[in-house]
């Protein structure tokens, strides 16, 4: 059985376990994937969409624990990116 993960209060904590630690002892099966964004959102779009087409986007958003705007706009990069760029297969 894996060890459980101690409780980290603050980055420096963090920073000393992970420096510390053999991660594969660790069950890290409870986390998930994150996106952080850096540019900066300066353009708007308007767009009209079937109600049950919204209603599945704001399901699945809920599902992928992101607002549906945000996913929207994941969605859209990831229908951008190269195949061969790791973040295109999910």
């Amino acid at each position: 059985m894996k060890k459980k993960l101690p409780e980290l209060k603050t980055d420096e904590e963090a920073e000393a376990f992970v420096e510390q630690a053999d991660l594969t002892e660790y069950d890290l099966s409870c986390f998930k994937r994150v996106r952080f964004e850096f540019l900066p959102k300066s353009a708007k779009v308007n767009l009209r969409i079937p109600e049950p087409l919204l209603a599945a986007v704001k399901e699945q958003a809920k599902r992928e624990g992101m607002s549906y705007q945000k996913y929207i706009r994941h969605v859209l990069e990831l229908s951008l990116l190269p195949r061969s760029h790791p973040q295109a297969r999910g």
